[in-house]
């Protein structure tokens, strides 16, 4: 059985654990050449008391994201362009979707490891997904066993 991948979707919040996966699916795509999809989601999960200004936070949240996505990607090493996508709302549903909409192979995102009252609170964003997606999701952890990744 050979194992291929033409498309993978990293998902990034721009946090620490986002850009330890980044590893992982950068080196993935190079590996077996797929096509790199970086994906965000802005969620509307902040309480704006008026709707014209809430229209106008999300507006500028998306922009910041793709400006922050940009800059992450920016000195990326990879043969093929990596393809970009900000976008608003629930984040696992916008990720399913996503990669539902764009036949990913596979799913790269960081975890935070909560546990506890943090986890029940907050959600798990990963574990969503985990669940969710039609295709494989790796989750890479952010303490513990690293894969060794040679240049």
């Amino acid at each position: 059985m050979t194992v291929t991948m033409q498309r993978i979707l990293f998902v990034t919040d721009f946090s620490a654990p986002a850009r330890n996966a980044q590893r992982y699916a950068v080196n993935l795509a190079e590996t077996f050449g797929a096509q790199l999809y970086v994906f965000h989601a802005v969620t509307e999960e902040v309480f704006v008391p008026a709707p014209d200004v809430a229209a106008v936070w999300l507006h500028a949240e998306v922009d910041r994201a793709r400006k922050s996505l940009a800059v992450e990607m920016e000195g990326i090493p990879t043969t093929r362009p990596v393809i970009q996508e900000v976008c608003q709302g629930n984040a696992a549903q916008q990720i399913i979707r996503y990669a539902t909409d764009q036949n990913i192979d596979l799913i790269v995102l960081g975890t935070h490891g909560r546990t506890g009252l943090s986890r029940f609170l907050l959600g798990s964003v990963a574990e969503k997904v985990v669940r969710l997606a039609t295709c494989p999701v790796l989750t890479v952890h952010p303490t513990g066993h690293q894969f060794v990744l040679e240049k």
